[in-house]
């Protein structure tokens, strides 16, 4: 009995350590990536085409020329932090509305509007570039920040709407119904009752959003034409061929693109896990 005992206890724990065995791989494989192009970045050109993941020989200089090379780069960070920024709250601002608008009874032809919605989730951004820079073309918008800023809007609320309907869905009727009968309008119930309990799920969709909207790259390279109002993925393949002879530089550059998010994930992770777990439960 005693060993019995001792073999099904053991069992879990070996289950436990294949998982976290698991973790530590998948963890290394996702970030090997971005630790060799670290490294290839500070590498000067007689070891960039070592193979090995770490040299000894290793400079500033790439990062020194980026720089002096790319002065619009403070102007590139501002264009896609105030185009992400401003997309992701209106894309909260519409979706949440939408689906407060959904969860209710007396609205007329909701069903059609929402599989009208989802009908675009099955459109491919790369199939609405060209009608999308000849509409900005047409409106005056190519190098405006609102010729990315409204199509974002546009593709990012059927994904907003999908993940805020399942939080949606997990709100108690019941609490919008006292609120009603305390005498609470419909525009006091959406600022009130259901923007708070949506708070998880506005919080995923507020990072998803904002991280789609700064790696975006297609729409920005036929939108964004001048220097200074480029997003920060394009100032690679401004460079693309130049730095051919120097791929040190290169690397450098996609750092410095890469930071902000590094920075502004490692600041939000806590929140998106737990809104992702919210909604998990929820659903």
């Amino acid at each position: 009995m005693a060993n019995s005992n001792h073999k099904t206890g053991s069992r879990p724990q070996m289950g436990q350590a294949g998982w976290i065995l698991l973790l530590i791989f998948a963890t290394v494989m996702t970030l090997l990536p971005l630790i060799f192009t670290l490294s290839l970045s500070f590498r000067t050109q007689n070891s960039i085409y070592d193979p090995r993941l770490f040299v000894t020989e290793l400079t500033n200089g790439n990062y020194i020329k980026a720089m002096k090379d790319n002065p619009t780069i403070p102007y590139n960070f501002l264009a896609s932090f105030v185009i992400s920024t401003v997309s992701t709250a209106a894309t909260v601002l519409f979706a949440s509305m939408a689906v407060f608008g959904f969860s209710r009874e007396n609205v007329k032809g909701k069903l059609l509007m929402y599989n009208m919605i989802m009908c675009a989730l099955m459109v491919p951004i790369s199939a609405l570039v060209i009608p999308i820079t000849q509409l900005n073309s047409r409106f005056g918008l190519l190098d405006n920040y609102f010729g990315l800023i409204l199509p974002y809007i546009a593709l990012n609320i059927p994904y907003a709407v999908t993940i805020l309907q399942g939080f949606m869905s997990g709100i108690p009727k019941e609490l919008e119904e006292a609120a009603i009968i305390d005498g609470c309008t419909t525009p006091g119930l959406y600022v009130r009752i259901v923007l708070p309990l949506l708070k998880s799920g506005i919080v995923v969709v507020s990072i998803w959003t904002f991280l789609t909207c700064w790696n975006e790259f297609f729409l920005a390279l036929c939108t964004m034409t001048k220097a200074t109002t480029k997003t920060l993925p394009l100032i690679a393949q401004q460079y693309k061929g130049v730095y051919n002879s120097q791929p040190g530089v290169l690397f450098a550059i996609l750092i410095i693109i890469t930071i902000p998010m590094i920075i502004f994930y490692t600041i939000v992770q806590k929140q998106f896990v737990k809104g992702m777990t919210s909604g998990a439960v929820k659903g």
